[in-house]
């Protein structure tokens, strides 16, 4: 029951996938007891009714390719494997991997076995994994054998993949397990799936619990965004570790019944990837705005592309980026957004008005208000999920730190976002509720001024935060990352102070930059909470600091 009920909402979406009064209206959430997605769904009707269609493609290191019926034996094996190790329903298993074949085969064998993976970065440290593995209670460890050094203060079985290393058990093992699975029980919908460490932009990394509906059943959200068709070629550019990496690598282009691509490049590189992206026909594209910016800086024209649909995500799309891509390709870049607590929220589905700055509509299945701080509607106010139909696609809960969950309740869900609503629906990002202020009395949005900033030649990336000032109790100021061959000179800052004054009225205009390298959290969003500590807490002017005072061509 749980797969056709599944099916029929994955279908409505499907046949509407361009109708979305008709989508967003009608569509309603299968309702299931029990569910499994890799035993009901991918097994159950991917594997069985299309064994042979391409599942996953991987170019470059760990290059592979797999069908949906080989990857349903291999992840068999790998459940056999995994239960003779002594893993049981409800156990943690933290996997840090790459984007190699065994990721998705060992995210399909923990679903069939019940057990419950908690995605990590390669990135963290031996202090992360072992802080991390604490946290969430895990009781296997899975990494690339490039990593055993990591793993010594990690008191808990581990495996390696790509060869043996001493004191743990080598994959390669677990696939000689038979090719034959028997699940050990039902698996109820809300049983727990997935563990992921929130990105951290403001605070310590929260513990988000997800279940066997919110993602895999969640996820028809962002397949509606997205515009995904069975047979489809879809590249989502995201490392493993971090949810849009489950949303669009693994969740969602298999709802579809399309092939996950991935190219695996050893040190980011635009001109390879669109290479790649032209020569295996990718159809479906989803990339986050750090990647646009850089495929902006080629020549588009030159790559004859079997693209159909182009999307961005993980922060929000700046209206240059969206112009010069729709230039070279003829397609418009459509924005969503959403977070590790839940599935795709809000969108541009495919077929639908693009209004530049805006990251769209509230999503089928979504119910998407604005509220201010009492919990009265506003046109700008916190972007919130209204509990009263509650998404499919929305977490159990945090985890606390006694292990429980602490579930969501109340009203509405508050995503700690800001966004402003125009007379159609429409809602534009105005920024984290943190990262808003006031300057002059007037509240200044730091995603406005940066779409502003890097719509200048030599700015890649710009973080704006408050900086105090006597008279004005704060004013804007930029930390600015260059593009390649800028440098930070005085005739730079200028350039950039003026192409400000052109755009932005007096009481937005930003009235101090500093070139920097810009802090992130391991997942790359920028961490403008350091920056503002920094202003806060900085004493003397800085060395590297421009101000518009600097510079007599300014005045007036």
């Amino acid at each position: 029951m749980g797969a056709q009920a599944f099916r029929v909402a994955r279908d409505f979406l499907v046949t509407h996938r361009t109708d979305y009064a008709t989508a967003y209206r009608d569509f309603r959430w299968p309702v299931m007891a029990e569910f499994n997605w890799a035993l009901d769904w991918f097994d159950g009707v991917l594997a069985a009714e299309m064994p042979d269609a391409p599942a996953l493609k991987i170019v470059g290191t760990g290059a592979a390719e797999r069908s949906y019926g080989e990857l349903s034996q291999a992840s068999n094996r790998v459940a056999n494997g995994l239960r003779a190790m002594g893993v049981k329903r409800g156990d943690r298993i933290l996997l840090m991997l790459g984007n190699v074949a065994p990721l998705w085969e060992i995210m399909l064998a923990a679903m069939k076995l019940g057990a419950v993976v908690v995605p990590a970065t390669t990135l963290l440290t031996a202090d992360d994994l072992a802080e991390r593995v604490g946290r969430a209670r895990v009781k296997f460890v899975i990494a690339a054998v490039g990593d055993v050094g990591k793993l010594g203060a990690v008191g808990v079985p581990r495996i390696t993949v790509g060869g043996p290393a001493e004191g743990c058990t080598d994959y390669a093992t677990l696939l000689e397990a038979p090719s034959a699975f028997a699940p050990d029980g039902v698996t109820r919908a809300d049983d727990p799936m997935l563990l992921y460490f929130t990105s951290g932009t403001t605070s310590r990394p929260k513990l988000v619990l997800h279940s066997h509906a919110s993602y895999p059943v969640g996820s028809l959200s962002t397949m509606y965004w997205l515009g995904l068709q069975t047979g489809d070629v879809h590249l989502n550019i995201s490392s493993p570790g971090w949810a849009k990496h489950a949303w669009s690598c693994v969740f969602t282009p298999w709802n579809a019944g399309a092939c996950v691509f991935i190219a695996n490049q050893p040190r980011f590189e635009p001109v390879s990837l669109l290479d790649a992206i032209a020569a295996n026909k990718v159809t479906t594209l989803c990339a986050p705005p750090t990647v646009w910016r850089m495929f902006i800086q080629q020549d588009l024209t030159k790559w004859s592309m079997a693209l159909r649909e182009v999307c961005g995500a993980g922060e929000p799309l700046n209206p240059e980026v969206i112009e010069q891509v729709q230039k070279a390709w003829g397609l418009t870049i459509r924005d969503g957004y959403g977070q590790t607590e839940t599935t795709a929220q809000i969108g541009n589905p495919p077929g639908q008005l693009v209004k530049p700055g805006s990251m769209g509509r509230a999503l089928p299945g979504y119910a998407i208000t604005l509220l201010d701080v009492d919990d009265h509607e506003a046109e700008e106010g916190e972007v919130s999920i209204l509990l009263s139909a509650r998404p499919a696609g929305l977490m159990r809960g945090y985890q606390n730190e006694a292990g429980g969950i602490d579930p969501v309740t109340g009203l509405a869900y508050r995503t700690g976002d800001i966004a402003s609503r125009d007379a159609d629906g429409y809602l534009t990002y105005v920024g984290r509720a943190d990262d808003v202020f006031k300057a002059s009395d007037y509240r200044i949005s730091p995603f406005e001024l940066e779409s502003v900033l890097i719509e200048h030649p030599s700015v890649a990336e710009a973080a704006v935060v408050p900086a105090p000032d006597a008279m004005r109790l704060a004013v804007p100021k930029a930390y600015i990352s260059l593009v390649s061959g800028a440098n930070g000179s005085p005739e730079v800052a200028l350039s950039i102070f003026q192409h400000l004054k052109a755009r932005l009225s007096p009481y937005k205009r930003i009235r101090r930059i500093e070139f920097a390298d810009l802090p992130k959290t391991i997942s790359g969003k920028i961490r403008r909470v350091e920056l503002r500590k920094a202003e806060e807490t900085r004493g003397e002017r800085s060395a590297d600091e421009y101000r518009e005072d600097d510079f007599p061509e300014l005045k007036g």
